[in-house]
């Protein structure tokens, strides 16, 4: 058709890669979005019958993205469509090329949309800002990732059907799209991925904001504006792609301002020590073993000696159901989630000095056996209280978590802040990630791996009563 196209280098390694499952993300800015229209493209008039099917979460987020500006595919698309060798549906969103391959343009904004394309042969499957989407929406989708009938040039031979992502940091999906493709391998190497997560090759390469010249020529100032957005996780997020922390998260500003992760050291004989829990079962559960300071100085991991303020909590034990795969349960019973939480508090050799801390009221519901979990976790050694639950307790809850680490940035440390310990990986992990939930920007994602935040959430808001002080397990 006689089109043409400008790619930076690092651009076009994303286009030519081997890997069959490739994700292009990171920084604000390096034409992640153009790549997709690009080789979707150039792909479909070069293979006779491929069906490409470019998906955003939203419909909005889709036509903003693909169907209006300068470089969208209605201009990229407008002399072959003028010449009629491209139909337009504007209503199906779907560009039909006179070889019979199609770029599809898709939307999957709810959970059970993903249905929608059970029947689908996706060729070429590219979830554009795939941070927005679910776990379970991507496998899914993943799943329809297929071809049959369609006779490959020998160019691209061994490359099709295939993903190509692309995303910034950040989102519901931030977690388990790190754990994917970022955790497992060096950038650039290709993989692949183990059979009960597709079986396909696997590439993540990094996308910074240099790699756009097109975009820091016409726009110089563009560079400098990051700069000024002033919170230093956004800009490295936005200019580096920084994977490590969520720009604009709940908590990312405070935690890396409030430095809360420290080695572990013995707890103080007069400081109190609890359990707190979030239930789960196909979702993880989630208990955390909390230290409270009394004021009592500590002896910590190098030797020297520190004074917290009364009321500073640490996180110094984590027992988190999950399969290692993000937001993914170990469907265990209450009584052997229980074991597990004793058998934690063994382990870093507190057993016996942990009180019953707050849980999920839930747990104490009677269900229609007569059975409650609190009492069947109870008798295991897992003892509980109810959480204070009610209106605006989740906000509540959120804004004591920042404040505690916000605490930590004052120096002299005044009031009472949060620690966790370096053993504490999961809490490490999941809280500084979490993100806000669009609707209700004081609140976190409901769809997020908020289980920990929520059990800690639990115990900085909790009303101690004498009763729970003074028992035992």
């Amino acid at each position: 058709m006689g089109l043409a196209f400008d790619l930076h280098p690092k651009q076009s390694a994303a286009f030519l890669s081997p890997a069959t499952e490739l994700l292009f993300g990171g920084a604000a800015g390096p034409g992640k979005s153009y790549l997709l229209r690009v080789a979707a493209i150039a792909w479909c008039a070069a293979i006779d019958g491929l069906q490409v099917f470019i998906f955003r979460r939203t419909y909005p987020d889709l036509a903003k993205n693909h169907l209006a500006g300068p470089t969208s595919l209605p201009v990229m698309l407008a002399e072959p469509i003028n010449q009629r060798l491209i139909r337009y549906n504007e209503q199906k969103g779907i560009f039909r090329f006179a070889n019979g391959s199609a770029i599809n343009l898709c939307h999957c904004q709810h959970e059970k949309d993903k249905l929608d394309y059970h029947g689908a042969e996706l060729h070429v499957f590219m979830p554009d800002e795939l941070t927005h989407f679910s776990q379970t929406q991507y496998a899914y989708l993943r799943g329809r990732v297929r071809m049959s009938g369609v006779k490959l040039p020998p160019q691209y031979a061994g490359m099709f059907p295939r993903i190509v992502a692309a995303t910034n940091p950040g989102g519901v999906g931030h977690n388990w799209v790190k754990s994917t493709w970022i955790d497992p391998a060096t950038p650039l190497d290709v993989w692949r991925a183990p059979r009960e997560e597709g079986g396909m090759l696997r590439q993540f390469i990094p996308a910074l904001l240099a790699d756009n010249p097109t975009l820091i020529a016409d726009d110089p100032g563009y560079c400098d504006r990051i700069e000024g957005i002033g919170d230093p996780a956004l800009v490295r997020a936005m200019r580096d792609g920084d994977w490590n922390i969520v720009a604009g998260g709940m908590f990312d500003d405070v935690w890396l301002a409030g430095d809360p992760v420290i080695d572990p050291f013995p707890i103080p004989s007069g400081w109190t020590v609890d359990r707190c829990f979030d239930w789960g079962s196909s979702k993880p559960y989630a208990a955390l073993v909390v230290a409270e300071s009394n004021g009592e100085p500590a002896r910590l991991a190098d030797g020297s000696e520190r004074h917290f303020p009364r009321g500073t909590c640490f996180v110094v034990g984590e027992e988190y159901g999950f399969n290692g795969k993000p937001n993914e349960g170990l469907m265990l019973s209450n009584v052997e989630q229980a074991r597990r939480i004793v058998a934690m508090e063994h382990r870093i050799g507190l057993a016996g000095r942990v009180r019953p801390g707050p849980a999920d009221s839930m747990i104490f519901a009677v269900d229609n056996n007569g059975r409650e979990i609190a009492k069947e976790m109870a008798d295991v050694g897992a003892r509980f209280v109810p959480c204070a639950k009610g209106p605006g307790s989740r906000v509540t809850g959120w804004q004591a978590l920042r404040d505690r680490l916000k605490a930590n940035a004052k120096h002299p440390q005044e009031e009472p802040g949060l620690y966790v310990f370096s053993i504490c990986l999961q809490t490490i992990r999941t809280i500084p990630t979490l993100p806000r939930d669009p609707k209700n920007r004081d609140d976190v994602d409901t769809d997020a791996e908020d289980h920990i935040g929520d059990a800690l959430r639990y115990r900085l808001t909790a009303v101690r009563r004498e009763e729970e002080q003074s028992s035992c397990l």
